[in-house]
């Protein structure tokens, strides 16, 4: 199915930034480090250039993921240097259930949004991201997972509600740095 412009659907999973190392709070708690800030917004400015803004967002709860997104929408609407073309805001959901989520949650979280949104994007953690691209795509999917800040975009072939293992064909794939 396409949507009012043209294309298809389309699912960019994106693995939260570099965050600090584990200490003694809650590693929900970890901040991302300067370089995962820098390549964070580094991933929404490649983003913009390949023209996949978000229509909805759904973002893990946990610190770290709310930071990446962040700086991924900085680098998307073109903070200096990188240019990027200013998209209309998208929907964000901050998600409590992608935090530590199996593949099977986030496919539940993605069946949620709403059916005319064009582009989904979902940043969370791995090993369920990774799991959930090998799902999507087991042929196409790296088999050592998404490293932080890698973006892999999937094509759906089917209504968000429907998506399905082996349901969503890997286009593109790309490691952000700053």
């Amino acid at each position: 199915m396409t949507d009012s412009r043209g294309g298809t659907r389309t699912l960019v999973l994106v693995r939260h930034a570099k965050a600090e190392s584990p200490g003694a709070g809650p590693d929900v708690d970890r901040r991302l480090t300067a370089r995962g800030h820098a390549d964070a917004a580094a991933a929404g400015a490649w983003l913009a250039r390949h023209g996949l803004l978000p229509d909805v967002v759904l973002c893990s709860a946990a610190r770290r993921t709310r930071q990446t997104w962040h700086d991924v929408a900085l680098g998307m609407n073109g903070s200096p240097p990188e240019g990027g073309p200013a998209g209309t805001s998208p929907v964000v959901r901050y998600e409590t259930a992608a935090y530590e989520a199996q593949p099977e949650d986030l496919i539940e979280l993605i069946r949620s949004v709403d059916p005319a949104a064009a582009t989904v994007l979902l940043v969370a953690h791995n090993p369920g991201i990774s799991l959930l691209s090998v799902l999507l795509d087991p042929q196409r999917a790296d088999p050592d997972g998404l490293r932080t800040t890698d973006l892999v975009v999937h094509r759906p072939s089917t209504p968000w509600r429907e998506l399905a293992p082996d349901g969503a064909e890997i286009t593109h794939r790309h490691t952000a740095r700053g």
